[in-house]
């Protein structure tokens, strides 16, 4: 155990006292004294040589000092007879006690020498040996051979070491010249050999031991060292018994250790050339430096009483050049045993601790092999009395780095003195280590930063690190002053983690991970010393939180350090430093240091882009709190001071590419620029949109930029992760820039018209991002005009019908990816039977359905779409805006401005950009054709108020016309329609509009548009319908057009038409509808090519409907076909009887597809519906071709009366052939519809006549007795009143199509006087026995043919005149003539959204009252004789007029709630009015209210359809009113049919149409007819059929033909007719041969009603009439303008 160190009052004398204890202990005359009696004798020795109050604490020491010392029979005895005499005496003293043994007689060393050397005759007597030991001995003299020699000696070895011999000086003196130089190796060898041997195995004397010392270190060979060495350690038994030769044997073993280690360091080195690996054996030389080093620590250890400082210090600086040269652990730690030799036992000379310390803390800190060694060494050290000094060596180290050896040697030291520091500091003074002052090493430290080297930083911040343990931090250290340590922390941490410019080496991340091995020695030295650095910001952190709330001396010293490594810090550090700044108020103004706090803050944690993305925002939040308040000083006090304040944080943004932060900084600016002044705003936007052109510039080459976009999107959606973090920085600026529009519109125009400029570059620019110019477009989309041209933001676009068309909607694009995984399993599942499947599929299609084959092969492009396309934006998008917008328009901003007040004033005022409605304008401006100030279009921002919307369209021309990114591409596609609804927008912009209808025209002309991606599952005519969309738009703006421009726009809608695009003949038939009304120049040139063109496509049943409403639509527009010839009628004929054989096909279809092939129809229906409809609308020709059906009929009657009635007759015969079906049995079938469509044709065949009515004055009265008598002629209803005298009759014939009344009169002529009067007459009155008897019997048979007449059924069936045929005919009477239709009429005013507040209105605009002028006549509803379709008629509650409107198979009555009666006091809830409108199918909404029309704003279960008017530019109630006629008559109208969930498309507006004020009503009117009519047939396609007037008054009379017809009988067939033919088929027959035979009354019937095989589809009754049935078939017995 290491001795203590003396306390000062011990000096000299317990130095000199503690050896001459040790050496008296250890004397051999006191062996065997036991430990009492060595207590004992130190006691006495401390009583007696020190004063009292000493003895306590001197005691304790001797004991510990003699302890340390080599015990009683190992320590070298010392060849001092008189010193052993008289410590003996002095022990005895002390002790009391008696020495039992006598000193040996011992002979004086040159005796010794002399009888080595041969000198003197006194030879040694020998005692014991072997017998022959004499001879042998003489064997070994010198002058024998060498060989005996060698024998001998060999053999006095074994004898040796076998027997007890009392010396062997003999043995040396005839030995010793073996060993010399000069002698061969065996004679060296075994010459060591022998005198090991002999001093192993005796016992000499001191002077013997000295003599043999002399001998064995005498100068030998070289190679025999080892042999030399080994046998000094034998005779010094391990440094134990030096007696003799003490002092001379260190100077010795010094020397030789010197050589040594040169010879082994050269043998080591020839080793190493010669490629010798480390992992074999030592060398040699190793074997032997280790020996001696052993040996050199033993002879240290037990000589320590006897050491001089020159012996020592001669073998420390060995040593010490020793450990400085080898580089292998085992010579340091030999070197380390040596020296902890010296410390424990001996005394280190003051001139060589330095020395000492300097390579103990060296091996220390650099050879972790020996580190535990070398710190045992430095650890006696520093609990010795040196230690002290130890310490203060080590700070000198440090204090002066300068003062040591240069390069990686003064390094080393440093790095020592460095751990070793750090490893005493932790001792804190205990256990006898010595304290080392906080104060002096934190300025050693700062000192020798001075070095610059990274480990020595590492080591420094290690120590640091140490000062503040795990648990706590000492006392010594908390009471100390940190700012100096602190600084030493920055300097080290700057130099050894950050580049010159600050950026940190090594990223945030590795600090707080383990050190990679593989890693670069520079870069996992900065990865080390960063989590050192890391650790200890660590601690400081738990300090300041853990003294939260206390009084913590050093809190600022802390925070200042965290500021000055805030590239290092952890997130929970770094907000607390933010915190630590806000919570004190150090960064506002009234604090004298803010604006360099701010700056503090801005730099540390806001610019350093290493630090954590939430630290950033946190530190840039508490700025911007900041700002606020500085923002609300009196900005005269420093004006400056914002705009520099505004600039520290805008510093850099377009390097930022942190998603979350760069929107903090948008946010920022954007709330910067709402009260900048215009220096400061312009410099802000340049500041946000340096982030798009950075984004540009940093786009990989070679790859545009949606591929980029498209790869951060994909791993954005892969992580769902906000969405905030799947933008590009160009989005977020982007959106920066629409919000400070959106802000600026209703406060600058300055403000307003530079962003809007920037955003139109944005748009345009191909190298933005993708995402960037979507939003861009997104606010640009939205910008509508009011009536007064001012600009406002709308968010709802309506465009959900393109959107879905392009998969842009949720439920689109889910129903096109179940359709493609649907196709997929059915084209599986149609290759496993492949065979069969082709034969079938070539059956059934290849004649019957021809068109079948090509949505086939759609669905083979629909594999194409198994990639996913990411879709970028998608409709509805609530977030369009980056915030909500009001609506409201702007007061600064306007779409067009005719002229401008004073701008040379406004150029000179400084608030140019503010309005001033006062001013008026002298002199006009120069305007263009369009009334356009062109020098206004010139004018700055500053002074010009309108927006270049002309720019705009232009931008957005050239990206449809040149094509660009596909989902910038398709946002256009969706949007632009809707907004050039926006005539007001678009009225400075007509150049503009008109290039852009003329790049619509080429692109479809041409068909050179853009193609969908195949990703994205589209294909070119869906793109196709978006551009035709597009320029049915652009067509509203045909006033700006010429006749030539107009043409081509029609034929470009032509072009859609049976093209190659099948798709587009839906969306161009709709607008060609459009075109009829807007255009009906044009589109009467092409009228004739259109219709040959849609007698193409009659095939393609999705568009069955729309051509057939186009149809009807122009035949109420009789001057667009004024020129039409036959052919041209036969062409519209032959349309709808290709529809009507389309209808009745279905069943058979269908039948056919379910036996033959049975998935084939769900193959082709999923295609049809899920490809080629690609708005997903269901095709109401498949799912109700009862409406089909029924418009073919309405457009058949319709196109017949559009015929000129000498022409009427001439058709009726190809129209009868055509409405008459035949099934594939040869059966001829007529339907309902057909029978009364006949009917109505032979009504208005050769009139045009409405219904005649009976006449009112044909009464009795005046025409005496009336008698009256009915029949049921074919399929009418023959009533005739016949006057009993006179001959007058009245008429009346009762058709399903109508009624007509007729008065005759029989004029009879006076019978000659020489007639005589037959008795028998009784009915001839007496009195007038020249007047005539008739009954009504008399007319009807007159009119007939006469007699025979074959066959009951040709008969007319007579009727009783009882109380239920009175009944039964006033019940058909009420059947009225014309289908009738019930449609609501609903105004909305401004702001109104709420359905009763609607309802409650009571009048509207001018343009509404106008609109219902023209809708349908005023008609008074009291009295009306009409179906008013449920108002009042007797007591006008539901008004007192109706707007209603008829022709002559219609009737329509509107349900206008302006003209209902308003009373919310006994009606709050307008129950009256929504009794009504809520039971109509189709109701009209006059929407004036501003805002998009919902469909649920009336709940009802009825309203299916609602056709909602809206005003292309938004308008107040009293801007309506004020308005003149000139611009209500140029105003334009969007409509659009709006449909319930789950209802089809069946209106040429399904999507959003425009119509200007004139052709409004018109074409209202036929689409709220159209729906009517599709909404009756749908509303019964569950529970039956809706059946019209004309059929249900057929029907009536059909019952009554069952009720009162002939009982059948078997009679014998007369001569000419068959007895083969049914029943039915004489009826048939007789009543077709009647026709011939009727009166006037009697007209074409059918005598029974069966029901067809195909009713069930139709649900129509039809007669069917069997081959061979007569003489001429049912069509030529149809055609009544054969016989008429």
């Amino acid at each position: 155990m290491p001795a203590p160190n003396l306390r000062p009052c011990t000096s000299w004398r317990g130095s000199t006292l503690l050896d001459l204890a040790t050496a008296v202990l250890s004397a051999p005359s006191f062996k065997g004294v036991s430990a009492m009696a060595e207590e004992t004798f130190l006691e006495k020795l401390a009583n007696r040589f020190f004063p009292q109050e000493e003895y306590p604490t001197v005691l304790p020491l001797l004991k510990t000092r003699v302890s340390m010392s080599p015990s009683s029979g190992d320590v070298a005895q010392t060849p001092e007879p008189k010193s052993t005499g008289g410590l003996a005496s002095v022990f005895k003293s002390l002790t009391g006690n008696k020495s039992s043994r006598s000193p040996p007689n011992a002979q004086s060393p040159a005796s010794i020498a002399q009888q080595l050397n041969g000198i003197g005759g006194l030879q040694n007597t020998i005692y014991g040996g072997p017998p022959d030991y004499e001879q042998l001995l003489e064997q070994l003299k010198i002058g024998n051979p060498l060989a005996e020699r060698l024998a001998a000696a060999e053999a006095i070895r074994h004898a040796v070491h076998d027997y007890p011999l009392s010396g062997v000086t003999n043995i040396f003196k005839e030995a010793k010249d073996l060993i010399e130089p000069t002698k061969p190796p065996e004679a060296r060898v075994a010459g060591f050999e022998l005198f090991t041997a002999c001093v192993r195995n005796a016992t000499p004397t001191d002077p013997e031991r000295l003599a043999y010392f002399q001998i064995l270190t005498a100068p030998a060979n070289t190679e025999d060292f080892y042999l030399q060495l080994t046998s000094l350690v034998e005779l010094a038994d391990h440094g134990k018994r030096l007696q003799g030769f003490h002092y001379s044997i260190l100077p010795l073993l010094t020397a030789w250790l010197q050589q040594c280690f040169r010879i082994t360091a050269a043998a080591r080195s020839k080793a190493g050339r010669q490629g010798r690996s480390k992992g074999k054996s030592q060398l040699d030389e190793e074997v032997t430096l280790s020996l001696l080093f052993a040996f050199i620590a033993d002879v240290m250890k037990y000589t320590a009483t006897v050491l001089t400082e020159e012996s020592a210090g001669g073998v420390l600086d060995i040593v010490l050049s020793i450990c400085l040269q080898t580089p292998l652990s085992s010579d340091l730690r030999a070197c380390i045993n040596v020296i902890d030799a010296v410390i424990t036992y001996g005394e280190i000379p003051s001139g060589k601790l330095m020395g000492c310390v300097k390579v103990l803390c060296s091996i220390h800190c650099l050879v972790g092999d020996v580190e535990p060694e070398a710190w045992r060494s430095i650890s006696n050290l520093a609990k010795s009395h040196h230690g002290q000094t130890t310490v203060r060596i080590l700070l000198d180290i440090l204090r002066d780095p300068s003062a040591g050896e240069k390069g990686k040697q003064n390094v080393r030291e440093i790095r020592g003195a460095l751990s070793v520091l750090k490893r005493l500091f932790a001792k804190n003074g205990e256990d006898g280590f010595p304290l080392v002052p906080f104060t002096l090493l934190v300025h050693a430290m700062k000192k020798v930063i001075s070095v610059e080297h990274a480990k020595v930083d590492a080591d420094i911040l290690h120590l640091i690190l140490s000062l503040f343990g795990d648990e706590e931090v000492k006392d010594n250290v908390m009471e100390e002053d940190w700012l100096l340590m602190f600084d030493v922390v920055i300097k080290c941490s700057q130099r050894a983690l950050e580049t010159p410019d600050g950026r940190p080496i090594t990223s945030r991340s590795r600090m707080a991970s383990p050190l990679i091995k593989d890693e670069p020695v520079e870069q996992n030295l900065a990865t080390g010393l960063a989590q050192t650095l890391y650790s200890l910001i660590i601690r400081i952190e738990k300090l300041v939180v853990g003294f939260a709330g206390e009084d913590f001396l050093q809190r600022e010293d802390c925070v200042k350090f965290f500021v000055h490594v805030h590239a290092h810090l952890p997130e929970s550090c770094a907000k607390l430093v933010i915190d630590h700044f806000m919570e004190y108020r150090y960064c506002y103004p009234s604090d004298l240091e803010w604006k360099e706090n701010v700056k503090t803050i801005l730099t540390a944690f806001f610019m350093d882009r290493s630090q954590p993305t939430h630290i950033r925002l946190h530190a840039l939040r508490a700025v911007t709190d900041v700002f606020k308040v500085v923002e609300m000083m009196d900005e005269h006090e420093e004006p400056e001071i914002v705009r520099t304040f505004v600039a520290a944080i805008l510093e850099d943004t377009g390097d930022e590419k942190d998603i979350a932060v760069l929107q903090e900084i948008v946010a920022f600016s954007v709330a910067v620029t709402q009260n900048a002044d215009e220096p400061l705003f312009d410099y802000v936007i340049s500041a946000i949109r340096a982030s798009v052109t950075s984004d540009r510039l940093q786009s990989p080459l070679g790859s545009p930029t949606a591929s980029r976009q498209g790869i951060l999107n994909h791993k954005s959606s892969s992580s769902a992760i906000p969405s905030h973090l799947t933008q590009t920085p160009s989005n977020v600026v982007t959106k920066g820039l629409v919000q400070i529009f959106m802000r600026s519109m209703g406060s600058s125009a300055y403000k307003s018209l530079r962003v809007f400029d920037e955003l139109l570059q944005i748009a345009k620019s191909h190298d933005c991002e993708t995402d960037a110019r979507i939003s861009a477009l997104k606010m640009l989309s939205r910008l509508r005009a009011d009536w007064a041209y001012r600009i406002f933001l709308t968010l709802s676009t309506e465009s959900d019908g393109l959107a879905a068309s392009l998969f842009r909607t949720t439920g689109s694009l889910a129903r096109k990816q179940a359709a493609d995984e649907l196709t997929q399993q059915h084209r599986s599942s149609r290759n496993d039977d492949s065979g069969s499947s082709r034969i079938s599929r070539s059956t059934s299609f290849g004649q019957g359905h021809p068109q079948a084959r090509q949505p086939l092969r759609s669905i083979s492009g629909v594999s194409r779409t198994t990639q996913r396309h990411h879709h970028m934006w998608m409709y509805p998008d609530v977030e369009a805006l980056p915030e909500a917008t009001s609506g409201t328009a702007s007061s600064f901003l306007r779409s067009f401005m005719e002229r401008e007040d004073k701008v040379e004033a406004d150029i000179e005022k400084p608030g140019a950009d503010k309005e001033d409605s006062s001013k008026t304008e002298k002199e006009p401006l120069t305007k263009d054709c369009h009334g356009v100030s062109r020098e206004l279009m010139m004018l700055p921002h500053r002074i010009r108020k309108s927006l270049n919307i002309g720019t705009y369209l232009d931008t957005v021309t050239g990206l449809v016309q040149n094509g660009c990114d596909w989902e910038v591409y398709s946002y256009i596609l969706v949007h632009l329609p809707s907004q050039l609804t926006n005539q007001a927008l678009f009225r400075g912009a007509i150049p503009q509009i008109r290039k852009l209808r003329e790049a619509l025209c080429d692109l479809l002309n041409r068909n050179s548009f853009q193609e969908p991606p195949v990703s994205s599952g589209l294909r070119k005519a869906d793109v196709a319908i978006c551009l035709f969309q597009t320029l049915n738009m652009v067509m509203s703006y045909n006033q700006h057009f010429t006749k030539t421009d107009q043409d081509e726009i029609v034929r470009t809608f032509l072009q859609g038409i049976g093209s190659t695009w099948e798709r587009t003949a839906k969306c161009c038939i709709h607008a060609l509808s459009i075109c009829s009304h807007e255009m009906p120049g044009s589109t009467s040139k092409a009228l004739v090519t259109i219709l040959q063109k849609m007698s193409t496509i009659i095939t393609q049943s999705h568009v069955a409907i729309h051509i057939l409403e186009f149809l009807a639509c122009l035949a109420r527009m009789p001057d667009l076909y004024v020129n039409f010839r036959e052919e041209e009628y036969r062409t519209v004929f032959a349309i709808c009887f290709r529809y009507l054989q389309y209808v009745r096909d279905q069943p058979v279809k269908e039948s056919f597809n379910r036996s033959s092939y049975p998935h084939a129809r769900s193959s082709i229906a999923l295609t049809e519906s899920s490809i080629s409809e690609s708005n997903f609308q269901p095709n109401s020709s498949d799912d109700l071709p009862q409406y089909v059906y029924a418009l073919a009929y309405h457009v058949i009657i319709f196109w017949f009366l559009s015929l000129k009635l000498n022409d009427r007759a001439s058709q009726v015969s190809w129209i009868a052939k055509n409405l008459v079906s035949t099934d594939a049995n040869g059966k001829e079938n007529i339907d309902e519809q057909a029978q009364v469509t006949l009917d109505f044709m032979q009504r208005v065949a050769y009139a045009d006549v409405d219904e005649s009515a009976a006449d009112p004055t044909f009464t009795s009265a005046r025409f005496g007795e009336i008698l009256k008598k009915r029949w049921i002629i074919g399929q009418s209803l023959v009533t005739v009143e016949q006057a009993t005298r006179g001959g007058w009759a009245q008429i009346t014939k009762r058709q399903p199509s109508g009624t007509s009344c007729y008065i005759i009169r029989e004029k009879f002529s006076r019978p000659p006087p020489h007639q005589s009067q037959i008795s028998t007459d009784t009915t001839r009155d007496a009195r007038h026995s020249d007047a005539n008897m008739v009954l009504p019997s008399h007319l009807l048979l007159q009119l007939s043919a006469s007699i025979p007449q074959i066959g009951e059924p040709g008969r007319p069936i007579p009727l009783p005149n009882d109380e239920f045929m009175e009944r039964a005919v006033k019940a058909f009477d009420r059947n009225f003539t014309v289908d009738g239709h019930k449609v609501g009429v609903i105004y909305i005013g401004e702001n109104q959204t709420q359905e009763v507040e609607i309802l409650a209105n009571i009048l509207g605009s001018s343009d509404y009252t106008d609109f219902l002028s023209g809708l349908g006549t005023l008609t008074k509803l009291q009295g009306a004789n009409f179906n008013t379709q449920g108002l009042d008629r007797v007591n006008n509650s539901d008004g007192e007029y109706a707007f209603c409107w008829r022709d002559r198979v219609t009737e329509i009555v509107f349900h206008v709630t302006t003209q209902m009666p308003t009373n919310l006091e006994n009606d709050p809830q307008c129950i009256g009015k929504k009794r009504h409108i809520g039971n109509d199918f189709v109701n009209i909404i006059f929407n004036n209210s501003g805002h998009p029309f919902r469909f649920d704003t009336f709940p009802s279960e009825f309203n299916y359809v609602n056709i909602v008017i809206t005003p292309e530019s938004r308008a107040s109630f009293v801007a309506t009113r004020l308005r003149s006629t000139a611009n209500a008559k140029s105003a334009f109208y969007k409509v659009q049919v709006m449909s319930k969930p789950g209802f089809p498309e069946i209106s040429p507006a399904a999507e959003t149409k425009i119509m200007s004020l004139a052709a409004l009503p018109g074409f209202i009117r036929l689409l709220a007819l159209n729906a009517s009519v599709f909404s009756l047939v749908w509303a019964n396609r569950e529970g039956g059929e809706h059946v019209s007037s004309w059929r249900n008054r057929l029907r009536e009379i059909n019952r009554l033909r069952e009720r009162y017809k002939p009982k059948s009988s078997t009679t014998t067939s007369p001569p000419g007719t068959s007895n083969g033919v049914s029943h039915e088929s004489r009826n048939v027959r007789d009543s077709i041969n009647s026709l011939r035979r009727s009166s006037v009354a009697n007209f074409l019937t059918n005598a029974s009603e069966p029901n067809s095989q195909r009713s069930s589809i139709l649900s129509t009754a039809e007669t069917e009439v069997g081959p061979g049935v007569t003489e001429e078939g049912i069509v030529d017995s149809l055609d009544f303008s054969r016989w008429a």
